[in-house]
């Protein structure tokens, strides 16, 4: 089974310099590319991996900062870049800005990789035209390595292994009759219909005061001067703080939710969707921009769809099922008599129905009748949620090359 071990890097100074040079190429191979991909739709023609794979070796002869990074590497920002093209259009995928996008490459090629364990706490791996890098080991590494992947986060770098660990997925779960029913929310998190509630602030009071003393700094600063680049590495460095909290919140819930149970249902979110910007200004009467931007902020500051990639991944090690249903009516239902009235809503967290009397926290109560649901599927066999898989990027550019030309 394939997954993922991330670890900092310690890169000397000459070996930053390097990685931000391959990032760089690699960045502008991928906003080549896709111009030229668009070029051609403009024209009613198509551009695969394996034409552009040609020319990109051609223009080395021409262009000689191309050399400057491992060649494998371009090949595979082209095959990332015609992956991504085929499944969601030319014309959706986007640029990679210098000033956005944080610079990384992928090395296809595993078996090529030397890992040495130096200590406990450090080990290195010797990467093409880098040398050895070393890194420090946070877990075992446990698999062999098939390819990796160099990326800057903020001030610092670091590797990411695809590994095959060589589990498989059970047959059967340890308690094959559990299930449980995951209610996301605003207020609280995780809440489930066996009643376990579960909730975790990711940012601190004093962190968010002084993010936004540093966001007012920045307004007042230069771009491009020295001290707004200071700014903007706090402001960093706050904001992936919060982003490593959710994301062991996440991990930790997945574990738990996916070890105890072997059916777990969510509600199918469309986070993109219900986190888009209302219509209208600040300043127009009546407009709800203001209130529907802090909507937005709660419901990615919940990492709802972190949690759900965060169960498929786990529940391969489980055997649990992870089923995605329609959250049509899920908080205005009773889950005892299946009455539907928006009026049994009382509050945020208190449900009451109108038909039968029955009383119980909201959320719990939408938990059930998500669970409600997912047990409905499950009988009839139509599982939408498929497990998901570690993608292995190093047998691709053979595959696309058997691919026709259009």
């Amino acid at each position: 089974m394939l997954t993922g071990r991330r670890y900092r890097l310690n890169l000397s100074d000459e070996q930053a310099a390097r990685c931000e040079e391959f990032g760089r190429v690699c960045r502008a191979v991928w906003n080549t590319g896709l111009e030229q991909r668009r070029a051609y739709r403009r024209r009613g023609a198509w551009v695969n991996y394996r034409q552009q794979a040609a020319e990109l070796a051609e223009s080395k002869s021409e262009h000689e900062w191309l050399n400057a990074a491992p060649g494998h590497c371009l090949q595979q920002t082209l095959v990332d870049l015609d992956k991504v093209c085929r499944t969601h259009g030319t014309w959706k995928v986007r640029w990679r800005s210098a000033r956005r996008w944080e610079p990384s490459f992928r090395l296809p090629e595993g078996n090529k990789m030397l890992i040495e364990r130096l200590n406990r706490r450090w080990g290195r791996v010797r990467l093409p035209k880098l040398g050895w890098v070393t890194f420090r080991i946070s877990h075992p590494l446990g698999g062999v390595v098939r390819s990796a992947t160099v990326s800057r986060d903020g001030n610092h770098w670091y590797v990411s292994f695809v590994v095959d660990d060589g589990k498989t997925t059970p047959k059967e779960h340890a308690w094959p009759d559990s299930g449980v029913g995951v209610d996301r929310g605003v207020v609280v998190a995780v809440a489930c219909s066996d009643g376990w509630m579960r909730d975790r602030r990711f940012t601190t009071r004093g962190e968010i005061k002084r993010y936004r003393r540093l966001q007012q700094k920045l307004a007042r600063q230069k771009k491009g001067s020295a001290s707004r680049r200071q700014t903007l590495a706090a402001m960093r460095s706050i904001s992936g703080r919060e982003r490593d909290r959710r994301a062991d919140f996440c991990a930790w819930t997945a574990h738990r939710l996916t070890e105890r149970n072997a059916l777990v249902v969510l509600e199918d979110l469309r986070t993109r969707n219900m986190t888009r910007s209302a219509k209208g200004t600040v300043e127009q009467p009546g407009s709800n921009v203001k209130a529907k931007a802090g909507l937005n902020r709660s419901i990615l500051g919940k990492g709802w769809r972190q949690l759900a990639t965060a169960l498929k991944g786990r529940a391969r090690y489980s055997g649990t099922t992870v089923v995605e249903v329609p959250a049509w009516f899920t908080s205005q239902t009773c889950s005892a008599c299946a009455a539907v009235d928006p009026g049994s809503r009382e509050s945020q967290a208190r449900f009451r129905c109108t038909h039968c009397g029955h009383t119980m926290n909201a959320d719990v109560n939408a938990a059930r009748n998500i669970l409600a649901a997912g047990l409905a599927v499950t009988a009839c066999g139509d599982l939408d949620a498929g497990r998901s898989v570690k993608q292995e990027p190093a047998g691709n550019r053979e595959e696309l090359l058997l691919q026709p030309t259009y």
